[in-house]
């Protein structure tokens, strides 16, 4: 899987050596309370070396689930995911690709968030992605913003994904580029 560079962060292929962060990144309640119907926060780190193994089998020429590291320091601030949404139980059709984020308490309202999804969603423009959602917890108004600041366009709430009503967000891509100052390269 490729790396993404933006002007302070490198969305990278998850490696076994980051079990540790990935541990301390989703056992932690206020990490994961927006992730789904039913959050459950990770119990042990065999769980991350679990969910490690299953990021990197993602080998797909657009969609990834990326650690977000600092360029600065290469010290790991979040995770980042590009792939088709999960359907709730008896919904049907396409699996529309979805892009998310959650980052670790110390790297929050510094804007990486809105950073590494505007390089993520420059580098799927590029590769031929027309469009994308970000399906939102309604209660989650961090996410809310960074949709916003991304040019996402406010659907309304829907329960087609996650078994639960979720506050969707559309942006078509077009191969323009996400409105923010993130530049990009990609190794």
């Amino acid at each position: 899987m490729r790396s993404i560079v933006t002007d302070r962060l490198i969305l990278r292929p998850w490696e076994e050596g980051d079990a540790d962060f990935l541990f301390d990144l989703e056992s932690r309640w206020e990490t994961v309370r927006y992730l789904g119907a039913d959050p459950t926060p990770m119990r042990s780190k065999s769980e991350a070396v679990a969910s490690i193994q299953r990021r990197r089998a993602l080998d797909h020429p657009v969609h990834g689930i990326w650690a977000i590291a600092r360029r600065d320091s290469n010290a790991l601030a979040g995770n980042l995911l590009l792939k088709p949404a999960h359907l709730s139980a008896g919904a049907s059709g396409e699996r529309p690709v979805e892009i998310g984020w959650h980052l670790h308490p110390s790297a929050q309202s510094l804007g990486f968030a809105t950073e590494a999804a505007a390089g993520a969603l420059t580098d799927a423009a590029s590769r031929g992605l027309a469009s994308v959602l970000a399906v939102t917890d309604p209660r989650n108004s961090a996410s809310h913003r960074v949709c916003r600041r991304l040019g996402f366009a406010e659907e309304g709430i829907t329960s087609r994904f996650y078994d639960s009503p979720q506050l969707v967000f559309s942006r078509v891509l077009s191969g323009d580029t996400p409105p923010t100052p993130a530049s990009h390269t990609v190794r």
